[in-house]
């Protein structure tokens, strides 16, 4: 299958939900803090150990510090919260995503642009040339690094590129990085 006939699929498959589909949440939990730091230090944790986690955007009607939470396998929540503890990081809140009427929204948007392909993550947007891989644009979040991890980026294949979150330590940053990350999956052949 070619690299553009992939890509098609795997943008297809790209969901920007909000209903709760029961299979999709079944055995998942949400960790709710209260400022975004604590949810990027957590998800950084938790994946040195191995532990399956996705940041995610809390439905409102449970949304109560920041826009962003940490879905973890709800079986491993004693080991979570362990792990967590060790690092000074407590959860507002700890929920299995079975009893939320509303499942989390993704923090993705991909929009095919014909030659082009963006990856929304939040409030940051990446956009690559098709054929080459190559970034063309970096633009949202109102951050004052983003004009730097532009420069930094634009003009470079994806597979070249530095990953943002080594240039910048803002939100921003944080939100290029998931987009930067979603787009090398997207991308993978």
């Amino acid at each position: 299958m070619s690299f553009l006939k992939k890509l098609k699929s795997r943008l297809s498959n790209n969901t920007d939900y909000k209903t709760k589909d029961s299979d999709s949440t079944a055995g998942r939990g949400l960790l709710l803090f209260e400022h975004t730091s604590e949810v990027i230090r957590a998800e950084s944790y938790l994946k040195e150990y191995g532990v399956d986690v996705k940041v995610k955007g809390p439905p409102p009607e449970i949304r109560t510090g920041c826009d962003l939470a940490v879905e973890f396998p709800i079986i491993l929540q004693m080991k979570v919260i362990q792990i967590l503890a060790q690092h000074n990081i407590t959860p507002l809140q700890v929920l299995s995503l079975n009893d939320i009427l509303v499942e989390p929204v993704s923090l993705f948007y991909n929009k095919d642009l014909g030659e082009y392909l963006m990856v929304r993550a939040a409030n940051m947007k990446l956009t690559i040339r098709k054929c080459d891989r190559m970034i063309v644009n970096v633009s949202g979040g109102g951050c004052p690094d983003v004009p730097y991890l532009a420069d930094q980026l634009v003009g470079k294949p994806l597979d070249q590129a530095p990953e943002p979150r080594l240039l910048g330590h803002t939100l921003c940053g944080y939100a290029l990085q998931l987009a930067y990350e979603e787009l090398k999956r997207i991308c993978r052949c």
